[in-house]
């Protein structure tokens, strides 16, 4: 059984460097940062032309899923403005997807360009990064709601707008937002 959930893909982060990185006070790094209209997903390799593309380190954790209801809900949280959901720097930012659920799970996103199956390995952690590029506090609202870090199964290309997210357990898109501490039974 599957469970079918319409969700929107909102930004499709490609950057080939890290920015953030070394001491805050320092300031992020001058790093290229691209948020295209397309990407194309390489199994067990990522997003081409992403720094953590074919990295033996991130593998398991190639692309980042977010969802955006999160960034919104720290933005509350904190009493801050919305916040640039591109400043993360989380690969695949969405509408509407409780990811949670997904860990240790396989589950689809198709995008009007073509489908990718991934794997659900782990929450993606903030970085103490958050409270300089977001806001103070930022780091410890992020906590549980970073985001989800995949491994691609299959090839293909994703693109920005509405999208199907294909999932075997039931999800709750109302709860994207929810902070969750989730562990896998085992890694991926």
């Amino acid at each position: 059984m599957s469970y079918e959930y319409d969700v929107e893909i909102l930004h499709l982060l490609v950057s080939g460097a890290h920015a953030y990185f070394g001491r805050a006070r320092d300031g992020a790094a001058d790093v290229a940062t691209t948020d295209a209209e397309r990407v194309e997903v390489v199994a067990g390799k990522g997003i081409v032309g992403d720094r953590f593309f074919g990295k033996a380190a991130h593998m398991d954790a190639a692309v980042t899923l977010f969802a955006v209801e999160s960034l919104e809900a720290i933005a509350a949280d904190l009493g801050a403005d919305q916040f640039d959901p591109l400043l993360p720097r989380r690969n695949v930012v969405l509408r509407g997807a409780e990811l949670a659920p997904l860990i240790g799970q396989d589950f689809t996103l198709r995008s009007a360009a073509g489908s990718v199956d991934f794997h659900g390995g782990r929450h993606a952690h903030p970085c103490a990064w958050m409270d300089t590029v977001l806001a103070p506090g930022a780091h410890k609202a992020m906590r549980g709601r970073g985001g989800l870090r995949c491994r691609p199964l299959t090839s293909g290309i994703l693109q920005r707008g509405p999208a199907l997210l294909i999932s075997p357990v039931p999800l709750d898109p109302a709860r994207a937002h929810v902070p969750s501490m989730l562990r896998p039974g085992r890694l991926p």
